[in-house]
């Protein structure tokens, strides 16, 4: 595979509805992850990794603090004067107004895509945490002459409207059937919505959905074609875990850790935005055992198996259990937080207690004040 052979596709608004208490001001791409990443550094460097060197991401509203993130894309080594990172809003086209759906957001960028020379498309969303060698899929992708190849996992499903298949291992794993449904269905292979094609079949797929008024990629696409077109599904192993909630975000960003190997790999780094701090600073009296922390910040009081992102201050006298606290979370002293998700800037003053359990951990808002 050449790498100025394949254009990446990320979709960052994909399934924001899932997620609606951390994309009711930004995209699923944008949202915080890990202590110091967005959901769209994973995806991403999945592709610049893999040697893809011109990338558009499909973006659909609230794309501000993904702008800010992503900016000329110098940290994915997409600031060049040719190809490179590429911002793609929503465009009207052909009576679609807005990126609603996956197909609707290829009418907005169909000049994108017909201006660029690449041979193949990896599209991707943004709501899966993993760390995929793209050039498997795309060995895989040539050498069983499938027209369309799905990157796929095997188990429960997510509580998405998403593709299950059933495939014939015979035919290296052929798609026969797919089904799509909201429900999580265990022991399913399920689709992680990363596909690999040709660019000129998804030129033509999206002209002929255009001019017949479909706009649902999966449904109106892949469904009424798997016996015309040649799908495989391709199972990915390793960390690979799908974001369709609050509660799964907590769980996803709790089971870093405890096994995050296979996810942060030195041969496939996860990229993002630098952001140079001051190394954290421990009090002297302070507890802080089995935690992630960002650089920036200031721990002082007690914190136990939890994310903690850049700049939170937890002061002398504080406890933090089980908790993901985001940028600039401030933890006065005296107070308790135990299974609790804090978006940026929030501010918890002195003695107050905030307790959640595992199954329905307690969401504080951006910039709220408790």
């Amino acid at each position: 595979m050449r790498i100025n052979n394949v254009l990446g596709l990320l979709y960052s608004n994909s399934y924001d509805d899932a997620l609606p208490e951390l994309t009711n001001l930004r995209t699923m791409g944008s949202v915080p992850f890990g202590c110091m990443y967005r959901l769209i550094d994973f995806p991403l460097s999945s592709m610049v990794n893999s040697g893809v060197g011109k990338v558009g991401v499909i973006t659909k509203s609230n794309y501000r603090s993904l702008m800010d993130h992503l900016a000329m894309g110098k940290p994915w080594d997409l600031a060049r004067k040719n190809e490179a990172l590429f911002l793609l809003p929503p465009f009207s086209a052909g009576g679609i107004v807005g990126n609603q759906t996956r197909m609707e957001g290829l009418f907005g960028a169909m000049a994108f895509l017909q201006n660029s020379k690449e041979e193949y498309v990896i599209m991707s969303d943004c709501h899966t945490v993993c760390n995929i060698d793209y050039r498997l899929l795309m060995k895989k992708h040539k050498s069983s002459g499938a027209d369309i190849t799905v990157a796929a996992c095997r188990g429960t499903a997510p509580n998405l409207s998403c593709m299950r298949f059933q495939v014939d291992a015979a035919q290296d794993d052929r798609i026969t059937e797919i089904a799509i449904q909201r429900d999580p269905t265990p022991d399913t292979l399920y689709s992680l919505n990363i596909f690999v094609m040709r660019k000129s079949l998804l030129e033509r797929l999206a002209q002929e959905a255009l001019r017949m008024g479909r706009t649902d990629f999966e449904r109106d696409v892949m469904q009424p074609q798997v016996q015309s077109l040649r799908m495989h599904a391709v199972v990915e192993d390793g960390f690979v875990r799908v974001i369709d909630s609050l509660q799964s975000y907590y769980d996803v960003s709790m089971s870093l850790l405890v096994c995050h190997q296979s996810l942060f790999s030195a041969n496939r780094p996860v990229l993002t935005k630098v952001q140079d701090d001051m190394p954290t600073i421990y009090g002297l009296h302070s507890s802080v055992k089995n935690c992630l922390a960002a650089d920036g910040c200031k721990l002082e009081g007690k914190a136990e198996h939890s994310v903690v992102f850049r700049n939170v201050w937890i002061e002398p006298g504080a406890v933090v259990k089980n908790c993901i606290l985001m940028q600039g979370t401030y933890v006065s002293a005296g107070a308790h937080l135990e299974n609790v998700i804090a978006d940026k800037n929030v501010v918890i003053k002195p003695n107050k207690t905030l307790v959640g359990t595992p199954n329905y951990p307690v969401y504080l808002g951006k910039g709220i004040v408790i």
